[in-house]
């Protein structure tokens, strides 16, 4: 792709356009894009409207600009994630329909955990997740739980780097840190009081596809004040049958 006079490339305009949007900010004006993707007004118009016009982006009545349904579409063609939350999906509904507060599917993204799927019971406590969202590594259950079974760069960047406290509960301390992965490593298993926010537990567990790698978490989201095993026993039965579901078929 060729390059602007800036010197980045057209790919990477393309991208910036596309990051502006977030699970919470989902509607915006092209001049809010241009300005949150540092563009000129000029080529921020230029970008949108042509995106608009393959498809991969949308206007609504207002005139407010959101993801297109083509780029879903594309996404979700031959995906492994997709594959994946079609495989969680009814095991999730299991564990929910027992459970009744929040059931989360999550995979390691860009050093975050980036969620696939949530589901919430009408009444269910406080849950900061949104479906295609990302929570820190350090701080979210399923985030260690992640950050547990990754790969020595991974936990070597992320522990290197200077960590959030989220609460006073958020490990932020490195050693702190690599003992509490070394715990879900010998457990199997995270339990997660107060990381992210003081009133809920985040209880996460492994999901391997076909060999050792861990390929995401389930997770439930409970009120602190509950007990977590009756959460963790459904979440190992069902963590069991997905991956029996992710097998390739003989």
């Amino acid at each position: 792709m060729a390059n602007s006079p800036s010197g980045d490339s057209m790919t990477d305009r393309l991208v910036r356009v596309l990051e502006t949007f977030t699970p919470t900010r989902t509607v915006q004006t092209t001049a809010d894009i241009g300005r949150r993707a540092d563009l000129p007004r000029s080529s921020a118009h230029r970008i949108v409207s042509e995106l608009v016009v393959s498809g991969l982006l949308e206007r609504d009545e207002t005139n407010g600009v959101r993801i297109g349904m083509r780029l879903w579409e594309l996404a979700t063609r031959s995906s492994d994630a997709l594959r994946l939350r079609q495989a969680a999906l009814p095991l999730m509904e299991r564990v929910q329909t027992r459970i009744r507060e929040h059931t989360q599917l999550a995979i390691l993204e860009q050093d975050e955990a980036l969620f696939l799927e949530r589901l919430s019971a009408p009444r269910s406590g406080a849950n900061v997740t949104r479906i295609a969202g990302r929570l820190p590594l350090h701080a979210s259950s399923s985030g260690l739980l992640l950050l547990a079974y990754a790969d020595a760069d991974t936990r070597g960047r992320v522990l290197a780097r200077p960590l959030q406290r989220l609460t006073p509960d958020t490990i932020v301390e490195p050693d702190a840190l690599r003992r509490k992965l070394d715990e879900i490593r010998i457990l199997g298993h995270v339990v997660a009081p107060g990381y992210i926010e003081d009133v809920s537990t985040g209880v996460a567990v492994p999901i391997r596809a076909g060999g050792p790698r861990v390929v995401a978490a389930l997770s439930v989201v409970l009120p602190r004040e509950n007990d977590t095993e009756p959460a963790l026993r459904e979440l190992l039965s069902a963590a069991r049958d997905i991956e029996r579901s992710l097998r390739p078929h003989s």
